[in-house]
């Protein structure tokens, strides 16, 4: 950032608002509490013993996901509707935590197929379609590194965001559907209060670091982006005033 973007910036950040940094880091610290108490407070698992506890931070990363998806569908569609740059940086830094939160789940799910399954992965019906859903939101990222138009890259982005997002249904509804290895989702009605409070627990405390983490990196992006546009108008008056 050069010396004349410096004031944009720190105005930019007296107008956010919410601190969201320190947000982030009081939901993480949320998170880790959280996760202690799931594992101090509810008994092994009758079948899988203490490797039930893995979906503590295993349900609530997709879960999560879904959610920062879903953030990026409507800011798409409001992007194609309005073509507000606003609406394409808020989908993309949805998109970002969306994706991490995915690979996480995927991750997860992979630690505890071990020891279940036998196996590390299987393609079955919910482990593919989250891996596709992964890798159409890697693709969406990477789209956005390789488009030098912002405009175009905004489109096709949008498109690509809606599309992937369209996959969300798709995964919840998998083992349903298709009923093989995984599971079928519990519910309060299935699951007993000792594994579904701290299940919940967890959920809110994760869904308060994906707010503030998407609110961080959209203020960062919306930084980044009234830099850029300061710059090219600096260079537009320069090279008018050469001429």
């Amino acid at each position: 950032m050069t010396a004349s973007t410096m004031p944009l910036a720190a105005a930019s950040d007296r107008r956010s608002g919410l601190p969201w940094g320190w947000i982030a880091v009081g939901g993480v610290l949320a998170l880790v509490a959280a996760q202690v108490y799931g594992v101090l407070t509810s008994p092994p698992d009758r079948d899988m013993g203490h490797l039930q506890k893995i979906m503590y931070l295993h349900v609530p990363a997709a879960w999560n996901a879904f959610i920062a998806f879903f953030v990026v569908a409507v800011a798409s569609l409001r992007y194609l509707w309005k073509g507000r740059a606003a609406d394409d940086l808020l989908a993309a830094s949805a998109a970002e935590i969306g994706s991490l939160l995915t690979g996480l789940t995927l991750a997860l799910g992979m630690l505890w197929g071990k020891p279940t399954w036998g196996i590390w992965w299987t393609w079955e019906p919910r482990t593919t379609s989250t891996a596709v859903l992964f890798f159409m939101f890697l693709a969406y990222l990477i789209l956005r590194k390789f488009v030098d138009d912002p405009e175009r890259r905004a489109q096709w982005s949008a498109v690509v965001g809606i599309l992937g997002a369209l996959n969300v249904p798709i995964v919840y509804m998998s083992v349903r559907w298709w009923r093989t290895l995984h599971q079928v989702q519990g519910s309060p009605m299935t699951l007993d209060s000792t594994y579904y409070i701290p299940l919940r627990i967890n959920a809110v405390a994760l869904m308060i670091v994906l707010v503030a983490f998407i609110a961080h990196r959209y203020r960062s992006a919306m930084i980044t982006q009234a830099a850029d546009d300061l710059e090219d108008r600096a260079a537009l008056m320069e090279g008018g005033s050469r001429a």
